[in-house]
C-alpha cells in the first residue's frame, strides 16, 4: 500500500502542462481549490469534473498513477463521506432508532466526495508536472511582495518544497523499516483494528530517528555548498511567463466566468 502513495513524486514527460509557469499552476489550483467547495449547482459540479479530467489528460501522466494518488486516501473519503451522510439533519430516508440517513445527508456526502477527489486529483496535476526546483522557485516569486513585511519567502518556499519532496522519501523508509520488522516477527496485517495501529508505535521510533538523520544530512550539505538563504542568490534558469502561460489563463478564467455564470442562474 505505501508503493501507492505516489504524492511528491515528479513524472518527467513533455507536456502543455510541464511547460506551463509554476506561478500560473499554483495560482490556478488555489484559485480552483477555493472554487471547488464554493459551488453547489450540479451542473457547476459537472463542469468542474470535466476540467480536472481535461488537465488530467493534458499532463500526458498516465491515469494509473492519478489512481495511485487517491488509492491510500480512499479512507479519508469514505470516512468523510459517511459522516456527512449520518450527521446531517433533514428528511430520513432509512432510519434505525435515533440514527439514520437523510436526503440532505446523501446529497452533501456525494458533494464532499467529489470535492475530495478533484483535489487530490488537482494537487496531483501540480506535483506530477512541475519539477521541485520549479516549484521552490514559483513559492518564493509569489511570496516576495510579502518579503517586505518581513515574511521569509525563500525559506518559506524551501521548506514546503523540501517537505513535500521527501514524502516519497519517508514512504520508502517506512516501508523498510516494516519489513525489517516483519522479519523479526512483527504482525502489521493481523489481529483487530486497536491491534494494528498498536502494532504501529514501534515503528515511529526509528522512522523520527532516520528522518532527522537525513534532515540533519540535508542541513550538512547545503551549508557545505556555502547555503545563505535566498540573499544574493542566482538562479542558472529562470522563470518567465510564456505565451503557453497566457492561453492557460485566459482558458482557466473563461472556465471560472463560465461556472460563476451557472452559479448566478442554476
Amino acid at each position: 500500500m505505501l508503493k501507492d502513495i505516489t504524492l511528491g513524486q515528479y513524472f518527467p514527460v513533455d507536456s502543455v502542462v510541464h511547460r506551463l509557469d509554476p506561478r500560473t499552476k499554483l495560482l490556478m489550483l488555489i484559485a480552483f481549490i477555493v472554487l471547488i467547495f464554493v459551488i453547489n449547482s450540479p451542473a457547476c459540479y459537472v463542469l468542474a469534473i470535466l476540467f480536472t479530467l481535461l488537465s488530467m489528460m493534458l499532463t500526458k501522466v498516465p491515469v494509473k498513477m492519478y489512481l495511485k494518488s487517491i488509492k491510500p486516501l480512499w479512507f479519508i473519503v469514505i470516512f468523510t463521506a459517511l459522516l456527512n451522510m449520518f450527521l446531517t439533519k433533514g428528511t430520513y430516508i432509512v432510519k434505525w432508532g435515533n440514527v439514520g440517513i437523510t436526503e440532505e445527508g446523501l446529497i452533501l456526502a456525494v458533494k464532499m466526495a467529489l470535492r475530495l477527489v478533484m483535489l487530490l486529483c488537482s494537487s496531483a496535476v501540480l506535483t506530477y508536472t512541475t519539477s521541485p526546483i520549479e516549484l521552490t522557485d514559483g513559492m518564493e516569486k509569489l511570496l516576495k511582495p510579502f518579503a517586505k513585511i518581513g515574511l521569509p519567502a525563500h525559506e518559506l518556499a524551501m521548506m514546503m518544497s523540501i517537505a513535500i519532496r521527501f514524502i516519497p522519501t519517508l514512504i520508502e523508509e517506512t516501508e523498510k523499516i516494516m519489513k525489517a520488522q516483519q522479519a523479526r516477527g512483527a504482525s502489521f496485517d493481523t489481529g483487530s483494528l486497536f491491534e494494528r495501529a498498536k502494532a504501529l508505535i514501534p515503528m515511529l521510533v526509528p522512522l523520527f530517528i532516520s528522518a532527522f538523520r537525513r534532515a540533519d544530512d540535508l542541513a550538512m550539505a547545503m551549508e557545505s555548498r556555502c547555503y545563505r538563504g535566498g540573499d544574493g542568490r542566482t538562479r542558472m534558469k529562470q522563470i518567465r511567463f510564456k505565451r503557453v502561460d497566457l492561453l492557460g489563463s485566459l482558458v482557466f478564467a473563461g472556465f471560472i466566468v463560465i461556472t460563476i455564470i451557472f452559479m448566478i442562474l442554476l
